[in-house]
């Protein structure tokens, strides 16, 4: 195994690319740097004969809560290095010529939620939730959330979750077709195991073009969703509200909101 001292890990065995966020006492909270890394094993793998599936999961308690607020990434004035990396690992899980497997083992949150859903199957821990929490920070959903939510459970579901910033745990995601399967904690990194070994050996060619078929009916905007987001976010970074969202977060009080541009 190579550990990427930047946040994820990744390793390659048994047909399978394993990449792990890997910043437990920030519970798997991403950067820039992680994000590209990201990017870069799924780009690198991509014509590798020994990858037959892609596994995404998180160390400890948590999948991924989304970009590090407090982290150099995140600089004064606003930039769009995280936007644009979050795009590109986005993109990168979506072209993935084979199978990829999102393995949600805990709260999938902000970006963590694109993370997770661009993944061809994504399965989560009866414990596990999802949130896109942008709004209570003065922000919107990125990472491609507003194509990739909308298309598994539809208008008025994904803009519920969005403006509401309402938590959704794992049973009803499934139920709303969010994602693929639920599995009970215990059983979930065997059961994790055993469906990312099946795909693995699989018929690779009909996988890629059964995943390339579906997301080419479905996630037709992604594409125009990134540069949306990335308009929007820039737009709400530089803004009074997020300026007030974002110190509300680090002093763990309610934000007082003031509509101001």
């Amino acid at each position: 195994m190579s550990t990427d001292i930047l946040g994820l890990d990744t390793s390659v065995g048994n047909g399978l690319l394993r990449l792990t966020f890997n910043r437990p006492t920030r519970l798997n909270a991403v950067t820039a740097k992680s994000l590209n890394a990201v990017a870069d094993a799924l780009e690198s793998k991509a014509d590798d004969p020994l990858v037959a599936a892609a596994v995404l999961t998180g160390t400890g308690r948590a999948f991924c809560t989304g970009a590090d607020l407090g982290s150099e990434d995140t600089s004064r004035p606003p930039s769009a290095m995280t936007i644009d990396a979050a795009n590109r690992a986005v993109a990168a899980i979506r072209a993935f010529p084979r199978p990829v497997v999102g393995a949600v083992n805990g709260p999938a949150a902000g970006v963590g939620v694109s993370l997770a859903l661009a993944c061809d199957l994504t399965v989560a821990t009866e414990s596990s939730y999802f949130l896109l929490a942008f709004t209570k920070v003065g922000l919107m959903p990125d990472g491609g959330a507003t194509a990739l939510v909308a298309a598994s459970i539809g208008r008025a579901r994904a803009l519920k979750m969005a403006l509401l910033a309402e938590r959704l745990p794992a049973p009803e995601a499934l139920a709303a077709g969010l994602i693929a399967d639920v599995y009970p904690d215990a059983e979930f990194v065997d059961s994790v195991d055993t469906l990312a070994r099946g795909m693995a050996s699989g018929p690779s060619q009909a996988y890629c073009w059964t995943k390339n078929a579906v997301n080419d009916a479905t996630l037709i905007q992604l594409g125009s969703a990134f540069a949306r987001e990335r308009k929007g976010q820039l737009d709400l970074l530089a803004s009074a509200d997020f300026e007030e969202g974002l110190a509300a977060f680090l002093e763990k009080r309610a934000a007082v909101f003031s509509g101001v541009a």
